[in-house]
């Protein structure tokens, strides 16, 4: 996997900024995330940690718990350090091999379409429910267009209209066809199966065109 600016095609320094600018209500997005964490949280895992935006946020939901964050790319875990502080603890490491502690909610925010087979990311659910404990929930911010070819259509020209904000349509295009090389956006009903046949009882908790907050409580 390349690193998350490369992805992106952008300087690292800009993240914060350009992903606002790519994903359509990005912050609430996060907020929904966030908002899904038990109050009482200890620890929190999050798979693909980034700078740490959604990280901090569910610190400020969960006032006495920490957060430990993974993610492949060690220069953009140096931003999320500045942003977090002593209440995180960060790992370099692919979070689909890493060793997953034992936590009341694990997050991930545009990190698990990175991973390229379902197959695969069934594997990672069935450790991510043996990781949570009896209570504790997995939450998922990212893209699942729906499966109806027309209605996945509209939700692509939603995103466009939301990247010709900021860019040309001929950049907008070009956009999304360099991260379809490496993104894997998976419909929603077939995430919420893959989910459910790890042994999650699922919600969506936020839904905006493509994107979505999937809830995933243990049975």
């Amino acid at each position: 996997m390349s690193s998350a600016a490369a992805h992106l095609g952008i300087e690292l320094a800009e993240y914060d900024q350009m992903i606002r600018t790519f994903i359509p209500a990005y912050e609430e997005m996060l907020d929904a995330a966030a908002h899904a964490v038990d109050p009482n949280a200890r620890t929190i895992v999050e798979l693909g940690v980034g700078t740490g935006a959604l990280a901090a946020r569910c610190l400020k939901r969960a006032p006495k718990a920490a957060v430990v964050g993974i993610d492949a790319d060690p220069s953009i875990l140096a931003l999320a350090a500045r942003r977090l502080g002593r209440r995180a603890t960060l790992q370099t490491a692919n979070f689909g091999r890493a060793t997953l502690p034992r936590a009341d909610a694990v997050v991930a925010s545009i990190a698990l379409h990175h991973v390229r087979t379902r197959g695969a990311k069934a594997r990672l659910y069935r450790r991510i429910r043996a990781a949570l404990n009896p209570a504790g929930v997995f939450i998922s911010a990212d893209c699942h267009p729906a499966r109806a070819a027309g209605r996945a259509r509209a939700q692509r020209d939603a995103w466009m209209v939301h990247l010709r904000e900021s860019y040309t349509t001929r950049k907008a295009e070009a956009l999304l066809r360099a991260w379809s090389k490496e993104d894997v956006y998976v419909p929603l009903d077939a995430e919420l199966a893959l989910l459910q046949s790890a042994g999650f009882i699922v919600d969506v908790a936020w839904r905006r065109g493509m994107f979505a907050v999937i809830v995933a409580a243990r049975r």
